[in-house]
């Protein structure tokens, strides 16, 4: 499959990370979302927590591009074998699942859903070989297998603060000294985007319902006030600084 052009569907921060790293390359050209049509070569699609709009997007998509179009969706917070099962034409797409700081690493993971025409592995393995992405290829689970554990790991962190075991920024500390990590999990969130993480913890607790990934209820308030990092840079230490005003007053 020869892959000259492609579209990216959503408006976040891992769109915008995928758009900047496409639109460095010369050799494809990325397509207007708004301007679907059956000549794009791939369409990447990164809703994460919204389920429903979600599969209203992917119907979206498919009305508009050709029945073989290869379609790849992030799917942290649900299977690639329910995605595609939204389709009429299942065989194309491919789930994938990374976070938005994924420049900083090589690797995207990928799974197959049930419905799979494994030739569709190919395009997807040269369609990230144009942002320098290796792929590993995972078992079609909720989370994969770097976001579940890195999601995991914050998720308890998140308890951590909550109970009041350590203010955040003697959290992270504890972990960069403590495991060596790069950054700590709450620093970590807040690059990453907390609603991924949400989505990841939530769709393994609806999936699997154990209750290690009940998501903790500190994240749920926070993804609710829109303090999810990213841009916006408010997220767990936003929201530790205004717990010590409160304190304060």
């Amino acid at each position: 499959m020869t892959i000259k052009t492609v579209a990216i569907i959503g408006d976040n921060l891992i769109a915008k990370e995928l758009s900047n790293s496409f639109q460095a390359n010369p050799r494809v050209h990325l397509v207007d979302a708004k301007a679907l049509n059956d000549q794009v070569d791939v369409v990447i699609e990164t809703m994460n927590l919204d389920k429903k709009e979600k599969r209203r997007r992917i119907g979206e998509i498919e009305a508009s591009v050709s029945p073989t179009t290869l379609i790849l969706s992030t799917t942290l917070g649900v299977t690639a074998t329910e995605v595609a099962s939204w389709l009429f034409q299942p065989e194309r797409l491919i789930g994938f699942g990374t976070f938005a700081n994924f420049r900083k690493g090589s690797l995207i993971e990928v799974a197959l859903p049930l419905q799979a025409d494994a030739s569709y592995l190919q395009a997807a393995t040269d369609t990230f070989s144009f942002i320098n992405q290796d792929i590993e290829v995972v078992e079609d689970e909720v989370g994969f297998v770097f976001p579940r554990i890195l999601s995991m790991i914050i998720n308890e962190a998140a308890y951590a603060l909550s109970e009041q075991t350590a203010e955040a920024e003697a959290i992270d500390v504890a972990m960069k000294k403590g495991t060596n990590y790069p950054m700590g999990p709450l620093e970590w969130a807040r690059e990453i985007g907390l609603d991924d993480i949400f989505a990841v913890l939530s769709g393994l607790y609806r999936e699997l319902g154990e209750e290690r990934y009940r998501p903790a209820p500190l994240i749920r308030k926070l993804v609710y006030a829109g303090w999810i990092g990213g841009e916006t840079d408010k997220c767990f230490y936003h929201y530790q600084n205004r717990k010590n005003k409160e304190l304060s007053v």
